[in-house]
């Protein structure tokens, strides 16, 4: 666990110009420095370095952040990865962390084993480049494929010769265990040995097109290999090793990153071939699973780089249950914010063969005609079911439900439901109640901290899940949890929480489905407002802790400026954002539990990595503290509101950055009155966003 402190000390020790220099050639330009942009194809730049602030910014694709952050961008390091690179620049070493020993050596031992069999595959890679290039079958092979030479050397593809011992010449030791385990190797299970006593063992890879898997971070973790004429099979992949796992593994995610970015969505295919021929042809932004259908751990991975994916199947009975899968692997990750969308090829094309056929503009606008994720939902569900009959829309009611019910709370959901009730003939409102129903035994840790169960008098919970409260004076914080996060639980008093302070306000919640709260003895009030008091960045982690299902509605833009944030803040909307992810909404009392037990460990995208943050627990006092009371009816545009002040100063700081640069591109330029107009457009709407005095 590397704490906070340390990595803000290696930023501070850090030139982000020497970092940044080492990968591009910075000119100066007023305070700051420019270049070209290593994100994004350009002929002017765009890409500003800014000594003063430590960032990098481009005015042309968007991208911007720190030293650690570039070299997470730049070189495809994870975080933890990315921190101690640096700190090896500055000569700073890195704090051991609070694991046993005995961990840390196998965690060593692990990295030893990993680093190993990436350089044997390195080593192997390497061989079949250099075979391909002297082997005249195999080049003509890729260019009857239409695949150029710069393409080919690209995805580092090569060619493994005719022969069963073809690397005995690369490795010094042909018996080498790290082969086998490699997956370059095979041995028989009986033992068989060779007439000179050797134990009998054969190259994997025979006779076929290499193609490199790499990971994110550009190494060489598995292959595959094509057959050049009629054989079986016709592709032969590396088995699953300890740094090669298919079902987590995209083919093409590497060399894609900077296609991605410029097209904007990820396209994922079913082959190396497509990937490699739709990259000839102008798609650098395809990928492809590894003989596995697509799991939840692709989508997931692929949301990391893109807010949009197309699946690509074709279109016979075998893509369409492809598709099935796809589609359900998606659902959990389909939040209002993203796009998830199905291409059908007919059914006697692939992507390469359609492409070759007919060409980029035709398959573009196969791609912008693809079914969206909301279709093929229904059509999925309702692929067996007769809906002219009652017992077809029951079975459609049944198919359909437990589809919807995967997809985070949102507008998308409701939408869906609602197409769902007009299909089935039923009244939208049975629908949602189903769903409601449906999603029951998982009500504690359903958004917004709501309950299947009822009060003590056994009524039953409203639609907000908060429980009565009570509180003292408005000077006065209320002293337990549930007191002021609306009360998860039965209390003996009829839902009454002890007063502090001997405080003569009360608070209760009416039981008249309207989820609001009324002082007792006056009139009801639509919404008591947040506490002005407090911070805006305070109430803005109050309304999240509050409403984590919020989080995958909030923009994309808005997600990266709460988590650049400074010290506490930027690192709870980062861990808020790995734990909705990977877990879905919270209940609130849940989420100031984990707050006040945080840990800011290692996970699978290695981004962060700290020792248990006082400033977590700190931060969830502050906010528990305060004495409003959440109402129940808080919405998005609350919450959005208390975020575009934070988004007016990011705009006035890019644009500060612009013309503190001197001449840049007409990108650039256009980019700066692009500013001016967002800034006017979003102190216009925040003037009016603001209340009103009361007469």
């Amino acid at each position: 666990m590397i704490p906070p402190s340390f990595i803000q000390d290696l930023l501070a020790r850090t030139d982000i110009v020497e970092v940044v220099g080492r990968y591009v050639t910075l000119k100066k330009a007023g305070i700051n420095f420019k270049g070209l942009c290593p994100f994004h194809g350009e002929k002017s730049p765009s890409f500003i370095v800014s000594p003063s602030r430590q960032t990098y910014h481009c005015f042309g694709c968007g991208v911007h952040g720190n030293a650690v952050g570039f070299l997470m961008e730049n070189t495809g390091l994870g975080f933890v990865e990315a921190v101690k690179d640096l700190a090896q620049i500055q000569g700073m070493p890195v704090p051991d962390d609070d694991s046993k020993p005995e961990d840390r050596e196998k965690a060593k031992a692990q990295k030893e084993k990993q680093t190993s069999l990436t350089d044997v595959m390195a080593k192997a890679t390497q061989h079949w480049r250099q075979q391909l290039k002297s082997t005249p079958r195999a080049v003509a092979y890729l260019k009857a494929r239409g695949l150029t030479g710069e393409i080919a050397a690209r995805f580092g593809m090569g060619y493994a010769p005719d022969n069963w011992r073809g690397l005995a010449s690369v490795y010094p030791k042909y018996d080498d265990p790290l082969l086998v385990e490699a997956g370059l190797v095979i041995t028989p299970d009986d033992g068989e040995t060779r007439a000179d006593g050797e134990a009998k063992r054969y190259d994997r890879f025979r006779d076929r097109i290499m193609f490199p898997i790499r990971n994110p971070q550009g190494e060489v973790i598995g292959f595959g290999g094509r057959v050049l004429d009629k054989g079986e099979p016709k592709y032969l992949n590396s088995p699953e090793t300890p740094v090669f796992i298919k079902g987590r593994e995209l083919y093409g995610l590497y060399e894609g990153r900077s296609a991605l970015r410029t097209k904007g969505y990820a396209l994922v295919t079913e082959g190396y071939m497509d990937v490699v021929a739709l990259a000839q042809w102008g798609f650098g932004n395809a990928v492809a699973t590894l003989g596995t259908a697509c799991s939840a751990e692709h989508v997931q991975k692929l949301f990391r780089f893109t807010e949009q994916v197309v699946f690509s199947f074709d279109g016979d009975g075998a893509g369409r249950r492809a598709a099935g899968r796809a589609l359900e692997a998606a659902l959990p990750f389909a939040s209002d914010t993203r796009r998830i969308s199905f291409l059908f090829l007919p059914a006697e094309h692939d992507p390469d063969s359609y492409i070759r056929e007919f060409g980029p503009e035709a398959f573009e606008a196969c791609v912008q005609q693809a079914v969206p994720l909301s279709r093929q939902l229904l059509e999925h569900a309702k692929g067996d079911c007769n809906l002219d009959t009652a017992e077809g829309r029951a079975r459609l009611l049944a198919q359909a439900l437990p589809l919807i019910g995967q997809l985070p709370d949102g507008a998308l959901r409701g939408q869906i439901a609602d197409e769902l009730a007009a299909m089935a003939r039923t009244a939208p409102e049975e629908v949602r109640r189903r769903l409601t129903t449906q999603a029951e035994p998982k009500s504690k840790g359903a958004p917004g901290g709501q309950r299947a169960r009822g009060d003590d008098q056994g009524q039953p919970w409203d639609d907000g899940g908060y429980a009565s409260v009570s509180h003292g004076d408005e000077s006065s914080y209320g002293s337990g949890q549930d007191e002021q996060f609306g009360g998860y639980g039965n209390h003996g008093d009829g839902g009454q929480q002890p007063r502090r302070g001997g405080g003569k306000r009360e608070w209760k919640k009416p039981w008249d489905g309207n989820s609001r709260w009324q002082r007792k003895g006056s009139p009801v009030f639509d919404r008591r407002p947040l506490p002005q008091a407090a911070r805006p960045l305070d109430r803005i982690v109050w309304l999240m802790v509050a409403r984590s299902d919020f989080w995958e509605q909030v923009p994309a833009t808005a997600h990266d400026i709460l988590c650049e944030q400074p010290a506490v803040y930027g690192h709870f909307f980062r861990w808020l954002d790995r734990l909705v992810h990977d877990q879905g909404a919270l209940a609130s009392q849940e989420l100031i539990d984990r707050m006040r037990h945080a840990t800011l460990g290692d996970d699978d995208t290695h981004r962060e990595s700290a020792e248990s943050d006082p400033g977590f627990s700190a931060l969830a006092e502050r906010i528990t503290n305060f004495h409003d009371v959440l109402t129940g009816q808080e919405s998005l545009n609350d919450l959005l509101g208390l975020i575009k002040p934070l988004e007016l100063q990011a705009l006035n700081d890019e644009l500060e950055l612009l013309t503190q640069s001197g001449e840049l591109s007409d990108a650039a330029e256009a980019r700066k009155m692009e500013l001016i107009r967002q800034s006017l457009a979003l102190k216009l709407e925040i003037s009016r966003m603001r209340p009103t005095s009361a007469p």
